[in-house]
Parts: structure tokens; sequence; C-alpha cells
């Protein structure tokens, strides 16, 4: 996918990871959705795995055998993006319904389990700690490699976590989902400093404006 000569750089390498999970964050790629301030983050394989470098997703080594494998294959790129911005949505779709306290879409339940059990079939389980985990080897299973441990997460989110935890940001024109970990559920922003303070800054021009108005 090539960028518009007037499109910001991709900030998938620097994006804030607010979600407290990573299913969360990866929904965060797309900003302002459905405001013409909109701004895709994945606008390429590359982009793809540069977030899953910065959310620790994949080791930096991993990255850079799927970065060559990449560039040596442009089919495999293509099925990256395509199948990253599905997972994406899907993950979107669900979260948007819990987060307004309805049931999610059965139909994207379903595709996330399809997409899961696809990445699972790839998988190895190897030892870490006291325990095991999933784990995928790029040069088998590049595309899972990347997208396993989003699918990974989501799921162990929505079928561990308490659900009414998640919720999407209050800002205007934000949408960003995130995992509410205060003690008492009583965050509303996806960071307090960007749409936290936009908000404070609009209830008092408006204040100001009901102010001026009354004078």
């Amino acid at each position: 996918m090539q960028p518009s000569l007037d499109m910001p750089p991709s900030r998938a390498d620097r994006l804030p990871l607010i979600g407290c999970d990573l299913a969360l964050d990866f929904t965060n790629t797309s900003s302002g959705r459905g405001h013409h301030s909109h701004l895709e983050h994945l606008r390429s394989a590359e982009h793809v795995v540069a977030w899953a470098r910065h959310a620790k997703a994949l080791a930096p080594a991993d990255g850079d055998w799927i970065l060559a494998a990449l560039k040596a294959d442009e089919a495999l790129a293509a099925r990256l993006l395509k199948r990253a911005l599905a997972l994406r949505e899907i993950i979107y779709a669900i979260g948007v319904e819990v987060s307004a306290r309805r049931r999610a879409p059965a139909e994207a339940v379903d595709q996330l389990a399809h997409v899961h059990a696809a990445c699972i079939a790839k998988a190895r389980l190897t030892p870490h700690g006291d325990g095991f985990v999933w784990s995928w080897a790029p040069q088998e299973a590049p595309i899972e490699a990347v997208l396993g441990p989003i699918a990974l997460s989501a799921l162990t989110l929505l079928t561990q976590a308490d659900l009414s935890r998640i919720k999407q940001c209050q800002g205007d024109h934000c949408g960003w989902l995130f995992l509410d970990t205060t003690k008492n559920k009583s965050r509303r922003w996806c960071e307090m400093e960007v749409c936290g303070n936009r908000a404070k800054q609009k209830r008092h021009q408006s204040k100001l404006r009901r102010t001026l108005a009354a004078g």
C-alpha cells in the first residue's frame, strides 16, 4: 500500500501502548476512526512488523528475519498486511460492542476463533520459566509469528478477563480501546494527558462562552 504524498508518516513503531492488553493496543493502530482526521498507521506489512516489535510481540531478531522475507516476497507481504488488518477489525468490532455493554457480534467472535486456531496450528509449546508458552518460528510461519500472539491475547482477554473493564476512550473522534485496570473502574480516557485534557479544555471554553453570552 503506497501512502499518499500528503499523508503523515506512520507511527506504527512509536504509537502509545495504552490499551493494557496487546490485542487492544493492536486495534489502536488506526486513529480517529470515522472522522476526517482518521489516520491509518498500518499501511504496509513492514508497518505491521514495526508495530509488533514496538509492542514486544515479536523479538528483534525474528522481526529482522521476517522483514528480509517480506522484501524478497511481495506476495507474502501482501498476505501479511491483509490478514493483519482483518484481524484488527475483528478485534475492534468485538471490543466496541463489549465496551458498550452489548453482545459481541457472533460472526466476529467466530472469525477470531478461526484466526486463533489457524495460528495455534502452526505454533509450538515451548518451556518458559516454570511452565510453557505458545511460540512461533518465523522461518516456518512468518505471518503466524506476527499475528499469533495478538490473536492469543484477544482470546485470553475474552475468556479470562473482566469484560466490564474493556472500555472505549470518550475523547472526541478518538475511539481507542483499553482495559481499565483501575481499582474502581474509573478510567475514561486513553490518555489523560491527551483526550482527558482536550475534554477539560472543551468544557472550560464552553463555560467561558456561556459566561460571555450571559454578560
